[in-house]
C-alpha cells in the first residue's frame, strides 16, 4: 500500500514552542540566531535533513553566522549536538529538571512556603509583577533564591538588581548574575552598602571621564585603561588629585602611554605615598639629588679633564729633556 502525503497539510500544520521559552530564553537570543532557532524547530518536526550551506541561503544569513547561531544554541541548552547532527532540547522536561534537582529546588509555590521570611516573598512578587508583567519563568524563582542564599543580599538590594538590569535592557540571566557577582565582590549586602557602592562608582566615574579629557582620549577609554583607573582609585586609594599629577608628567614624554603613567603610580605606592603633599615632598627631593648627582658627576669631569692635562703636561715636558 503506497501511502502519500496530503499535499495541502503544510498548509494546516502548526509549528509550536513552550510558552517556557518565552519566559525564560527570548530575551538572550539575538534575532539572527532566533530566526535560526525558529526554523530549525520548523524542520525538525518534520526530520529534515539539511546542510549548514543550505540553511545559509534559505534563511539569507552569512555562513559564519549560521555557525555562530549553532553554537550559541547549543551552549544555552536551547540544541543538544548529536554525531549525526542536532536534536531540539525539550525546554519544558529541562526545566522541570532544573527545578526538581535535589538542593536547588525551588518553584513559585515553594517559595512562598520556605522562604525565610514573608518579606523576601514579598520581593519576588515584587519583581515578578514589576519586572516580568507577572509572567516570571519558573527557573527565575530557583535563581532568586539561591542568589539570596549566595550573596546575603536583602530584600531591597535583591529588588534594586532587577531594577538595574531592567533599566539597561538586560534582563537576562547571565548579566543579572554577572551584576550579582560584581555588588557581591564589593561587600554590597544592605541597600545602604549599594548606596555607598553607588557613590563610589560615580566618583570613579568622573575620574575616568577627568582622565580621558586630559589625555585627549574623546573617543573613550580602553577597558585595559579603564581597569588601570580602577586599581589606582579602589586599589590605591587614589584621587584625582593625585592621579593629576602623574598625567601632567606625561608632558616631559613623547608618547605616554598608560603603562607609564601606570608604573609612576605604582611607584608611588609602593614608597606608601597617599597625599599630594607627599607626592611633591617626594618628587622634589628627588629632584634635588638629581641635580646634586648630576652637579657631583660635573665636579668628577672636570677634576679628571684637569688631571688629564696635567698628565699630558709632564709628557710632553719628560719629551722636551
Amino acid at each position: 500500500m503506497k501511502l502519500e502525503q496530503n499535499e495541502k497539510s503544510l498548509l494546516f500544520s502548526e509549528t509550536t514552542i513552550p510558552d517556557i521559552f518565552f519566559s525564560e530564553h527570548l530575551s538572550e537570543i539575538p534575532g539572527d540566531f532566533l530566526k535560526i532557532y525558529m526554523y530549525v524547530i520548523f524542520l525538525s518536526k518534520y526530520k529534515k535533513d539539511i546542510k549548514l550551506n543550505d540553511l545559509s541561503k534559505k534563511l539569507n544569513l552569512p555562513l559564519k553566522t549560521i555557525n555562530d547561531g549553532f553554537k550559541f544554541l547549543e551552549d544555552h541548552g536551547l540544541l543538544t549536538k548529536k554525531t549525526s547532527g542536532y536534536v531540539v532540547s525539550d525546554l519544558q522536561e529541562q526545566t522541570l529538571h532544573y527545578l526538581y534537582t535535589p538542593n536547588l529546588t525551588m518553584s513559585k509555590e515553594k517559595v512562598a512556603q520556605t522562604a525565610k521570611s514573608k518579606s523576601k516573598a514579598k520581593a519576588i512578587e515584587h519583581i515578578n509583577n514589576m519586572y516580568f508583567q507577572g509572567i516570571m519563568g519558573p527557573s527565575w524563582y530557583n535563581d532568586i533564591d539561591i542568589w539570596f542564599r549566595k550573596y546575603n543580599f536583602d530584600e531591597q538590594v535583591m529588588i534594586a538588581l532587577f531594577d538595574y538590569c531592567y533599566k539597561r535592557s538586560a534582563l537576562h540571566r547571565n548579566y543579572v548574575q554577572t551584576v550579582a557577582e560584581a555588588w557581591a565582590s564589593n561587600k554590597v549586602q544592605s541597600y545602604n552598602d549599594l548606596d555607598i557602592y553607588y557613590q563610589k562608582q560615580e566618583t570613579l566615574n568622573k575620574i575616568k571621564k577627568s582622565i580621558a579629557k586630559k589625555l585627549g582620549k574623546y573617543n573613550g577609554l580602553t577597558q585595559y585603561e579603564e581597569a588601570y583607573i580602577e586599581n589606582w582609585v579602589s586599589n590605591f586609594g587614589y584621587q584625582m588629585d593625585v592621579i593629576e599629577i602623574a598625567l601632567k608628567r606625561t608632558t616631559m614624554k613623547q608618547n605616554p602611554t598608560f603603562d607609564y603613567i601606570n608604573s609612576v603610580i605604582s611607584d608611588w605606592h609602593e614608597r606608601n605615598l597617599k597625599t599630594p603633599d607627599q607626592v611633591m615632598a617626594f618628587l622634589e627631593q628627588r629632584k634635588k639629588q638629581e641635580k646634586d648627582t648630576k652637579n657631583l658627576k660635573t665636579k668628577i669631569n672636570k677634576a679628571n679633564y684637569e688631571q688629564r692635562k696635567y698628565d699630558n703636561l709632564d709628557f710632553l715636558y719628560a719629551n722636551s729633556k
